[in-house]
This record gives C-alpha cells, structure tokens and sequence, in this order.
C-alpha cells in the first residue's frame, strides 16, 4: 500500500494530467492489490486504500465527462472504485470506527498529501 500511496502522491504534485495508459495502470495495481491483499490489511492500510480509492474514483469521474474516447472505461473505474470505498467503510465500521472517525482520517490523510 505503500508504494501505492508514494505515487499517488507524485501524481496529485504533478502540474499536467497523465495519459489514460498510465492512470489505467495505477488503477489496475491498485484493483490487484486489493483483490489479493484486501483480507490481511489492517486499519492503517484500509484507510490508505480508502482515500486512494476515493481520489482515483474522483479523477475517473471527472475524466470520463471530458473523455469520450475511454469515457466508458473511466466510468467503470469510479464505480469499482465506489465498491471498494463502501466495501472499507463497512469494514471499518465492523471493527469499531464511526463515520465521523473514516472522514477525519481521511481528511488528516489529504493533509499529509
């Protein structure tokens, strides 16, 4: 999870938009990382994932209106994404944080971004 958030937060310090290519790829690690990873996270790694969900399914949302030709593609991506998020928000409420706790750990999370 990591390595994920170290790019993630290379890319939100970038001044131009990557190509599709590579926000495809960043998107695909990341889907692979929880599809393989996702029962072993702890609380730290859940709420990392969580916010690299939300910020990757925010960029495919915005991209998918300005983007007719991978429109498609990045709809499908912010609604995976949206899984995910619910999927955290569930767990994480399972082992005992609050709504209120997610979104301030989030929020303390984009600060350090």
């Amino acid at each position: 999870m990591e390595a994920l958030m170290a790019k993630l937060k290379e890319y939100l310090q970038m001044e131009t938009e990557i190509s599709f290519e590579e926000f495809k790829e960043y998107y695909t690690s990341l889907m692979k990382h929880l599809n393989s990873e996702y029962n072993n996270m702890d609380k730290t790694a859940c709420l990392q994932a969580r916010f690299i969900c939300s910020v990757v399914q925010a960029n495919a949302e915005t991209r998918s209106r300005r983007n007719k030709d991978h429109g498609k593609h990045f709809r499908k991506m912010a609604a995976k994404c949206g899984f995910w998020i619910e999927a955290i928000d569930h767990r994480l409420k399972k082992e005992g944080l609050t709504q209120a706790a997610i979104d301030l750990a989030m929020s303390e999370i984009n600060k350090k971004m």
